[in-house]
């Protein structure tokens, strides 16, 4: 339990770090909380700082999701046979992107760290949901839409490649709780009201 415990709580504080709120708060001194949707994520600090910041943030971002999985998956000792830790770290590293104990529980919208994740549970499934939502994206100019698609056929992929209920679980919780934390883009985009990205 005390393994359990310290996965969870180092994995958080990780995900917790505010890439794009640091950044943009460094570099313009504006809060990127207060501009645009008032995400913390890239897409929000694109319409600050622009597409050479909006690609620095996301890959920051992805390594931060990335790093406690694989810290896991190389020190944990409890429950390695199913893959519990390395799931324990990356809904910890999600949950601390979108609800920022140094932000008093705000942020992203956890794409980027979720991705990263993936990328660090199975690396073919994290570069095949990176080039669908890249896809996606570029031809409807629409990153939210990208990022929803890309995340619900995660879990898909992790069980055609044979990777453990446990990956396959966290894929499908953690896509559905990426689409509520998109609702309000849902509408937009039902509406016809969604930013494109230009």
């Amino acid at each position: 339990m005390i393994e359990v415990l310290l996965v969870v709580i180092v994995a958080y504080l990780i995900g917790s770090i505010p890439t794009g709120y640091i950044i943009v708060k460094l570099f313009t001194g504006q809060d990127i909380r207060k501009v645009g949707s008032g995400s913390t994520g890239a897409t929000n600090v694109k319409r600050v700082m622009g597409k050479k910041w909006f690609f620095i943030v996301m890959i920051l971002d992805a390594i931060k999701g990335a790093l406690p999985v694989v810290l896991a998956k190389m020190f944990a000792v409890s429950f390695t046979g199913i893959g519990l830790l390395p799931v324990l770290a990356a809904v910890a590293v999600i949950v601390g992107h979108s609800k920022s104990i140094f932000l008093k529980f705000t942020g992203g919208k956890s794409v980027a760290s979720g991705v990263g994740t993936i990328l660090a549970l199975n690396w073919q499934v994290g570069l095949i949901i990176a080039a669908i939502w890249a896809v996606i994206t570029y031809v409807s100019k629409y990153v939210s839409l990208g990022s929803i698609i890309a995340l619900l056929i995660s879990p898909f992929l992790m069980w055609f490649f044979k990777e453990p209920a446990a990956y396959i679980c966290y894929c499908a919780l953690g896509a559905l709780y990426i689409v509520y934390l998109h609702r309000e883009n849902i509408i937009r985009l039902v509406k016809g009201e969604e930013n494109k990205v230009r």
